[in-house]
């Protein structure tokens, strides 16, 4: 890993931390490199099945480093998108933690997640039209597929602020914290979530992200083809017997 992406493995989780509060993690090409370098190692780790993604120093990210993109430096890789991360998502489920501001690319970088806990002094907002630029790294095409069209066409075009406890009250934020207190709502829901079947999470995330765009007549054909695997598994096995005896589960992701 690099300095500008810290990672912190306990308990089933892993805690990818954007690490330049000086700048108030600004997105640079050290840090798109850094979150894809952690997610290639993370997602083949059998000891890990859940993400938690945050910034450190009290700010999510205040989106791509301007200074550095003057310079040629464009936060970006090939494949995976702004960050290492927009434009392919990671397997395994990820909860952003919010501090701050999660402004821009910070904004789409908490888009790119499942599940979203913010802190009660948190901020969103996608700024882009006020620099002469776009949210084209996901702003907006997921925020209308979060929220509704008016509101997202409303956050889009103006590019204003807007608080945890109004995108909560659009559905967009899972919960909301005190100030502070983001990361650990955001590990307690990690914790609960990498408690649970590696293969029955991956094949979750996969077909509530893949079936949106199936046809009523294809679909219970194309989730067989996801969840036929999981239910021929030992997981599958343990998990019944887990049932039955009346005892934990123990999970071996086969």
């Amino acid at each position: 890993m690099s300095d500008e992406v810290l990672v912190d493995v306990e308990g089933g989780i892993a805690v990818i931390t954007i690490n330049r509060p000086r700048v108030r993690n600004a997105i640079n090409g050290a840090v798109a490199r850094g979150v894809v370098a952690a997610l290639d190692e993370l997602e083949e780790r059998k000891d890990v099945s859940a993400y938690v993604l945050t910034g450190a120093g009290g700010t999510f990210s205040a989106g791509m480093d301007l200074k550095a993109f003057l310079t040629g430096d464009f936060p970006h890789v090939e494949g995976r998108g702004f960050g290492g991360i927009t434009e392919n998502p990671p397997k395994k489920p990820v909860v952003a933690a919010v501090e701050g501001y999660a402004l821009a690319g910070g904004f789409e970088l908490v888009l790119s997640c499942d599940i979203v806990v913010a802190s009660e002094e948190a901020k969103f907002g996608l700024p882009e039209p006020k620099r002469g630029l776009v949210a084209a790294a996901g702003g907006v095409l997921r925020l209308p597929r979060r929220i509704p069209y008016h509101v997202a066409m409303e956050i889009a075009l103006t590019g204003d602020h807007y608080s945890a406890a109004r995108l909560y009250e659009l559905g967009l934020v899972n919960r909301v914290t005190p100030a502070g207190e983001a990361l650990a709502a955001a590990k307690e829901i990690a914790g609960r979530i990498a408690a649970n079947a590696p293969l029955s999470l991956l094949a979750t995330k996969r077909l509530v992200v893949e079936s949106a765009d199936w046809s009523q007549d294809e679909m219970f054909a194309k989730q067989a083809g996801v969840v036929n695997p999981v239910f021929g598994s030992k997981d599958a096995m343990e998990g019944a017997a887990a049932f039955a005896e009346k005892r934990p589960p123990k999970w071996t992701g086969e």
